[in-house]
């Protein structure tokens, strides 16, 4: 855990702030009373979908981690 957050919830200027950004972010601190925010941020944010891609490759690596716990107990590991 990281011990103070500062966080700038806005749209950066060469691309898009998807909840993932959000979610990594404030899932590194220690809790609430660690975080700091460095400005005001619209609330809409907090209302947009996921990105598809996003969810394309999460649901990608859990099929992999599947996988590999089926594979590790085949092994005779587990």
């Amino acid at each position: 855990m990281i011990p103070v957050v500062m966080v700038d919830v806005t749209k950066p200027p060469t691309g898009k702030l998807y909840l993932f950004n959000i979610y990594v972010t404030l899932s590194h601190s220690s809790g609430r009373s660690t975080i700091q925010l460095l400005r005001d941020f619209e609330g809409e944010i907090f209302q947009t979908s996921h990105c598809p891609e996003l969810m394309a490759e999460d649901d990608r690596l859990e099929m992999l981690d599947k996988n590999t716990k089926e594979w590790w107990e085949k092994m005779g590991h587990g």
